[in-house]
């Protein structure tokens, strides 16, 4: 198995290491790649080696919101724990949910005194869930509830994905997993289990393996991976002196004492709201891709993080942004004009902002 710069206490990655293995595509070679049909699992990016201005904004932007974070932690960890209880399983969705797992873990040992069990397993769009890993967890733990935890949502394409996978394995292995997916930040209004539906800047989407223990994003590509092997990953070991994953774990953790009583206040106020998830914010996509001519929804990137992550690894061609003087887009206006992307106002979203990909000319 794979071993990322986090503490084993802290999270077990259930991944493939193929560290060995050259598996990058420049962000061209990828782009060109995936909209001609090889899926975008079967290799990764090159990791975008963030500027030192750009990473003044990371931590400018993880002092700035490092509270926010923690009351939003500490809000999904109670919900949690008020829906199936103490006695639990966290399964975080690499890579992104790994280090929102990592604090909800954290949080319930400084809150209840209690350790949970939490790994951090594979999820593909188009190709689900990494079956083997959750019969590693299931097998280990057969009596305990599993919750499965994701930074965001955009779209909701991970949380569709994941409820297609898991009644493929409840009906295949005979299983009764719940297939919530419990989020720091629901502003696609996907979930029922999340800290805030506000589309604000989550820290760990501003960078890549450098915030997620050196972890890249999954693969599953045949060449390497077998029947019987847990979906893969590689370990950037070579970026360790630029690695903050444990200093932003922390930052947050050390916010969390002060924030027991505003986590109270946070809960009452959701449960006094309609939590129920209306996907909203595909009503949003559906106007962008038709004011834009984007007939594939998955060249719409909504929401904060999807738009960071969009201007790290993809190559978008366009950012929308509702307010542009909105100081939260700093980062995102900073990395556009890095990547040479046209930044645009668009209000007529629920979204903070949004990339957009452009279609790749068909080729003659």
């Amino acid at each position: 198995m794979l071993t990322g710069s986090y503490a084993s206490d802290d999270v077990i990655f259930l991944l493939k290491d193929l560290s060995g293995i050259h598996i990058e595509k420049s962000l061209n070679e990828r782009e060109q790649a995936i909209q001609k049909g090889v899926h975008y699992s079967e290799m990764l990016p090159v990791e975008y080696e963030p500027s030192a201005e750009y990473l003044e904004l990371f931590y400018e932007s993880l002092h700035l919101y490092k509270q926010k974070v923690a009351v939003a932690v500490g809000t999904v960890a109670e919900l949690i724990i008020e829906k199936k209880g103490q006695d639990i399983v966290l399964v975080s969705l690499a890579r992104a949910g790994t280090p929102i797992g990592i604090l909800i873990k954290r949080y319930l040992q400084m809150k209840y005194n209690l350790s949970v069990p939490h790994y951090s397993i594979s999820i593909i769009r188009g190709r689900g869930l990494d079956e083997n890993a959750m019969m590693h967890i299931v097998n280990a733990h057969p009596e305990k509830q599993i919750t499965f935890i994701d930074g965001w949502t955009g779209k909701g394409a991970i949380s569709r994905e994941l409820t297609e996978s898991v009644n493929i394995f409840n009906e295949k292995h005979g299983d009764v997993l719940d297939d919530e997916l419990a989020v720091l930040a629901d502003p696609g209004h996907c979930s029922s289990l999340f800290g805030t539906r506000e589309d604000f800047l989550i820290p760990s989407a501003c960078l890549n393996s450098t915030v997620s223990g050196l972890v890249s994003r999954t693969v599953l590509n045949s060449q390497w991976i077998g029947e019987t092997d847990f979906h893969g990953a590689k370990v950037y070991n070579e970026l360790q002196d630029e690695d903050v994953s444990n200093y932003h774990i922390d930052e947050i953790v050390s916010e969390f004492e002060a924030a027991v009583p505003l986590v109270a206040e946070a809960k009452l106020v959701l449960k006094e709201s309609d939590m129920t998830p209306t996907w909203k914010g595909l009503h949003s996509i559906q106007s962008i891709q038709e004011n834009f001519g984007i007939t594939d929804i998955n060249l719409v990137k909504p929401g904060v993080g999807e738009t960071t992550r969009v201007l790290l690894r993809r190559v978008p061609w366009k950012i929308l942004v509702k307010d542009i003087d909105n100081p939260r887009l700093k980062h995102i206006i900073q990395l556009a004009k890095e990547r040479q992307v046209a930044v645009e106002v668009y209000d007529q979203m629920s979204y903070t902002c949004c990339g957009l990909i452009k279609p790749l000319e068909p080729s003659v």
